[in-house]
């Protein structure tokens, strides 16, 4: 059963890195956990602010951790931005990682007049001509500014890196235009994952391991919100003025 904390809850959304699993191994507990909730007849969604891969991979990497994860489970900003872009017919100068061009296949590039810049996770890519280019495009060009996530940082097996919420504030202040995001913790992924699901938002819970972008961001959308200490989880978290539905040691604590 589950915890009695989430009495109601009919539906989960989990965080993947940190919380299901860490530097490409499953958290002990994690595929067990996610497989009984699935038994249980709960719908689950996979929600990442990922930008390095695209979508299918991302369900391939479950699959190989031991999830049984599907393409349409997955929620990612790149998707997100991608869906946007087809639908206003825009052109775009992405500035995302190889493997996530998967999710612009169909979008037309062009690096000197687009109507978009995509901001992505370039990760040790990033560079002063690149962002000097993305600042000309956005303010001189008038091309509209797209994010992928706000997150600041994320926790890789080399250390806590940049991601690419301070590469998009930075664009921000020098344009003085403000960039459409998507990806946590804006509130339109987390509808758009509840709509998916066809349960109320009161009744799904969110798991992860970012006291902000996913515990704080879930709840604001109506979401229940669930932290685990695992990841990028800090004693200090717990110390602001968020206060998560739950708190859990792993995964595997949220079935008793």
């Amino acid at each position: 059963m589950l915890h009695p904390a989430l009495a109601g809850v009919r539906a989960f959304v989990f965080d993947l890195d940190g919380t299901l699993y860490d530097h490409d191994t499953a958290i002990p507990g994690a595929v067990e956990t996610v497989t009984a909730i699935e038994a249980m007849g709960m719908p689950i969604r996979f929600l990442t602010n990922t930008t390095s891969i695209g979508r299918s991979a991302i369900a391939a990497r479950l699959m190989r951790l031991g999830f049984q994860a599907t393409t349409a489970q997955v929620f990612s900003p790149g998707h997100a931005a991608a869906q946007f872009l087809r639908q206003q017919r825009w052109s775009a100068h992405l500035l995302v990682q190889p493997g996530a061009l998967e999710d612009f296949h169909d979008i037309g590039q062009d690096d000197e007049k687009p109507d978009a810049v995509v901001v992505g996770d370039l990760a040790d890519d990033w560079t002063y001509a690149r962002m000097n280019h993305a600042f000309r495009l956005v303010h001189q060009a008038r091309a509209r500014l797209i994010g992928l996530g706000r997150t600041a940082y994320w926790r890789a097996e080399r250390g806590l890196l940049l991601d690419v919420g301070p590469f998009l504030a930075a664009l921000e202040c020098a344009t003085g235009r403000q960039a459409l995001v998507f990806g946590k913790p804006e509130r339109a992924i987390f509808d758009a994952v509840v709509a998916d699901m066809g349960v109320p938002a009161a009744e799904v819970a969110m798991v992860g391991d970012d006291i902000a972008c996913d515990v704080d961001a879930a709840q604001h959308a109506g979401l229940r919100g669930v932290l685990v200490r695992t990841g990028k989880f800090q004693a200090a978290d717990l110390c602001v003025a968020i206060k998560p539905d739950l708190v859990i040691d792993a995964l595997a604590d949220l079935i008793r």
